[in-house]
């Protein structure tokens, strides 16, 4: 069931996913761009393949989720890596918090993974639960507005050490609507 966005200038982009080269549906994001326009606009070029390095672009399409905790979150974005210690952004490098306006209140949300204090790049994850304890560590930057049975089915994934996903669960086509 879809939600509507918050705001109708928020951009909203798609995530095309498989697993284990199945297709299983598209997730639809409503980017926070009004509360958080940097952190917004860092995935959306992330999204649209905009950003380009080397004049290639780089981005989320082709990327895994490469970290899968049920009850908790759903966990993707580094096309640098692929194993989560990947780091990067359009702003070179990584970038602040830029704020804790919102909240880990319910599932669905999208909110920067980090390892600290303005580590902000690629990585994001999707919220599957309330995750209040995260609320001031974490930039929350988006919504699920479609396709929170996608994120479930990631979220049911069989895991295996460091809670990878035993099945590759791809970002198969990705851009804004």
């Amino acid at each position: 069931m879809a939600v509507p966005a918050s705001n109708a200038n928020n951009p909203i982009v798609f995530f095309d996913i498989s697993i284990g080269g199945q297709e299983v549906g598209r997730m639809k994001v409503e980017l926070f761009a009004d509360i958080v326009p940097k952190t917004a606009e860092n995935f959306r070029q992330f999204c649209t393949g905009e950003f380009r390095k080397d004049g290639v672009p780089i981005g989320y399409k082709g990327s895994t989720f490469h970290r899968v905790i049920k009850d908790f979150m759903i966990q993707g974005g580094d096309f640098v890596n692929g194993d989560g210690t990947g780091v990067a952004s359009i702003y070179r490098g990584p970038f602040a918090d830029e704020n804790f306006k919102q909240k880990h209140s319910t599932p669905g949300l999208l909110s920067m993974a980090n390892s600290g204090p303005g580590t902000n790049g690629c990585q994001f994850f999707i919220t599957c639960s309330k995750c209040d304890w995260l609320d001031g560590k974490h930039v929350v930057f988006g919504k699920v507005i479609d396709g929170l049975l996608v994120m479930r089915k990631i979220e049911n994934v069989p895991t295996g050490p460091n809670n990878k996903p035993k099945l590759p669960v791809v970002i198969a086509q990705c851009g804004e609507m």
